[in-house]
C-alpha cells in the first residue's frame, strides 16, 4: 500500500526531502515511483548507468528515509545456482513527498473536505453537517494513537502552556485555507480537535474558541479527566 505524505511525522518528511537532494538518489526514487512494480537494484542501476553497489547503497537509504519499502520474491525466470534465493526488491512507500516550514497539513484538509463533500452527495444532506461529521469521526480516529497533547503535537498544533492552565496551540495546521475560508476550515478544525478530545478521554467542551491572529483558531482549556 503506498501512502501519502501525512502519514509520515512532519521531522521525517523533512529528512526524507533532505535526503532527496542528493541526485541520484532522487533519480533512483521517481524511477522506482514511475516503474508500475516492485524493482530490483539491479534493474535500478542499469536503468540509472550507476554501479550496483551505488544504487544499493542509495536504495537502502530511502527505505530508511521511509520512501520506499523492501519486499523479497523469487524471479520466475531465474534458473541455476541461488535460483531459489528470493530477490530483495523496492516499491514505493509514498507517492509523493511534501512538507512545509511551519508545518502544515493541507492533505489532511484536503482529506476531510472530499470526505464531506462525497458523504453529503450520497446521504441528501448540507455539506456543513457532513464536513462537520467526518471531522469529528477523523479526530476521533486519530485521537486513539495516544495522548492527547502529543497527537496534536505530532500534528503540528505545537500545544504550550498558557496562563489559564489550558494549552494555546500555536500553530495552525490549516493557516492558508483558514485565511481564505475561515468559517468553514475553523468549523471542521472544531470538530477534528473535539473527536480526537473525545478519544483522549476528555470532554470535548475542553476544546474552545481561541480568536485572534498567528494561532490555531482554538484552544484547549483543560486535559483534566483524559484517560492514562
Amino acid at each position: 500500500m503506498v501512502m501519502g505524505t501525512s502519514n509520515l511525522p512532519w521531522s521525517r518528511r523533512i529528512a526524507a526531502l533532505a535526503s532527496l537532494g542528493d541526485v541520484n538518489r532522487r533519480k533512483l526514487f521517481e524511477y522506482v515511483l514511475g516503474a508500475g512494480d516492485a524493482v530490483g537494484r539491479d534493474e535500478a542501476a542499469t536503468a540509472m548507468h550507476l554501479p550496483r553497489s551505488t544504487a544499493s547503497f542509495h536504495l537502502d537509504r530511502l527505505v530508511r528515509e521511509g520512501l520506499l519499502r523492501i519486499e523479497f520474491r523469487k524471479a520466475p525466470d531465474k534458473a541455476g545456482p541461488g535460483s531459489g534465493r528470493p530477490a530483495k526488491l523496492y516499491r514505493p512507500a509514498l507517492a509523493e513527498v511534501s512538507a512545509s516550514v511551519p508545518e502544515r497539513n493541507y492533505d489532511l484538509a484536503g482529506e476531510l473536505l472530499a470526505s464531506g463533500i462525497s458523504q453529503s452527495l450520497a446521504e441528501g444532506i448540507p455539506v456543513s453537517e457532513a464536513l462537520l461529521t467526518v471531522a469529528d469521526a477523523k479526530g476521533q480516529l486519530m485521537g486513539r494513537a495516544g495522548d492527547f497533547l502529543e497527537v496534536l503535537a505530532g500534528l503540528g498544533y505545537q500545544p504550550s502552556p498558557d496562563p489559564g492552565g489550558g494549552y494555546r496551540l500555536l500553530n495552525c495546521p490549516f493557516h492558508r485555507l483558514s485565511q481564505e475560508h475561515k468559517d468553514v476550515v475553523c468549523a471542521m478544525n472544531g470538530a477534528f480537535l473535539k473527536g480526537a478530545a473525545v478519544a483522549s478521554g476528555l470532554n470535548p467542551a475542553a476544546v474552545v474558541p481561541d480568536a485572534g491572529p498567528g494561532h490555531c483558531c482554538a484552544r484547549i482549556a483543560t486535559v483534566e479527566g483524559q484517560r492514562s
